[in-house]
């Protein structure tokens, strides 16, 4: 009986522990001022200050213990930096601030909105994680004339192309990866983060019978390739493990996240793919493969955006959720193998979409006020999955059917 008792004890040690979600995240995504500055807050820096100690109060509130805090929307910066310049998102005005002089002058209401950020953040226990868009330089909103005259675009304009209206680094050219490492570097050495992050926008998103003009850059510099699709793909490569190793070598301890979006390959054109009808994915549109990265130990972590609900029939939120949890463990299991350490497991967070609550837009599931409870039930019973995110942080505070006191209930029970 002894024996019996001692073999189930041993038995239960080895068991994966169910539902620990040690990352419990929240965008704050300030490109086109969708959570923060608020339109009225742009260029007037004791209001942003304001605004932003409520939100990490309320975030703090509900439970949250991480913000990615977009830093660098479209090339530009919410910090001190000498290689981009101020975001007219944060002062107005591209590069140009009213208190700037403060840097001379002293004066009391300059600040440094990151540096800011970061010290609010960890006072309250609360990590930040950088967010950059690595290859991003305008949206639709924006034309070429809000650009300074010293934009690296001005000065470079071999390095960039235009698509679907906006304008985009190309990803094919080395001058390209050197200045996003450099970028990176800069804020990996002045700042007190916790990790880089970049999400889903690396190759734009396809256009109907708009083919993505790269072909000459293709031509001059291909790397021995003969698909275009290839090449782009390890364009992207290069960048990440790049990117990697400059925050490594950097600051060890400072991590490199991925949130992908939710669909890496349909199983109809990979066996490995998921058991979905997605109309793009990562791997054939976006050209992001992201499961070699988490096989080389590139990223710390992966937090794709699973934005669909349990049962959408395209992408099932259940399906992609098992999916990630299985490939991500082979992937770690495969970086173990090959390089005789298991100590470097990318993590699985999930990406997960409380603005789409309430909306009459939206499917029924997301009107009914359950669905994020249901995915974060699932959650639970997925060992591999240790952490959430939610997009994003103005519409989440904005409780919609009650989604804050879900939360709070499960990560302050």
């Amino acid at each position: 009986m002894k024996k019996c008792l001692a073999f189930i004890l041993c038995a239960l040690l080895f068991v994966p522990c169910r539902g620990e979600i040690s990352f419990r995240g929240a965008w704050i995504a300030t490109v086109a001022n969708i959570d923060w500055p608020s339109p009225a807050a742009v260029g007037v820096p004791h209001k942003q200050q304001e605004e932003m100690i409520s939100m990490l109060d309320s975030l703090q509130a509900i439970g949250i213990n991480a913000v990615v805090f977009q830093v660098r929307p479209t090339s530009d910066a919410f910090y001190w930096s000498e290689l981009e310049p101020w975001s007219h998102w944060l002062t107005g005005t591209q590069g140009y601030w009213k208190e700037q002089m403060g840097l001379i002058t002293g004066m009391e209401d300059f600040y440094d909105p990151l540096e800011f950020v970061t010290a609010e953040a960890h006072d309250r226990g609360i990590e930040v994680h950088a967010w950059l868009n690595p290859y991003r330089v305008t949206i639709k909103s924006m034309d070429t004339t809000l650009l300074v005259s010293n934009h690296i675009m001005r000065r470079h304009p071999e390095w960039f192309w235009k698509y679907g209206g906006q304008w985009y680094f190309e990803p094919g050219l080395d001058e390209t990866r050197e200045w996003i490492c450099m970028v990176v570097e800069d804020i990996v050495c002045r700042y007190d983060i916790d990790a880089i992050h970049m999400d889903d926008y690396f190759y734009p998103y396809p256009l109907p019978r708009q083919p993505l003009p790269d072909g000459g850059c293709f031509e001059a510099h291909p790397r021995g390739f003969t698909d275009i699709r290839a090449w782009r793909r390890n364009n992207v490569n290069m960048a990440i493990r790049e990117i990697s190793e400059t925050i490594h070598k950097t600051k060890p301890w400072v991590k490199f996240g991925i949130s992908p979006f939710g669909v890496w390959r349909n199983s109809t054109r990979d066996s490995i793919g998921s058991a979905t009808s997605a109309g793009l994915t990562n791997y054939d549109n976006l050209y992001a493969d992201i499961l070699y990265w988490i096989r080389e130990g590139w990223i710390d972590y992966v937090c794709p955006q699973l934005y669909w609900y349990i049962g959408n029939r395209a992408a099932d939120y259940e399906t992609l959720a098992h999916w990630w949890a299985l490939r991500v463990a082979e992937a770690n299991q495969y970086y173990a193998a090959n390089n005789g350490q298991s100590n470097h497991d990318c993590q699985l967070y999930i990406g997960m979409a409380p603005y789409r609550l309430g909306s009459e837009k939206e499917a029924a599931a997301w009107r009914t006020g359950n669905e994020i409870d249901r995915q974060m039930k699932l959650n639970r019973t997925i060992p591999e999955i240790t952490g959430e995110c939610f997009y994003s942080t103005r519409p989440l505070l904005l409780n919609p059917l009650g989604v804050c006191d879900t939360i709070r209930n499960y990560y302050l029970p």
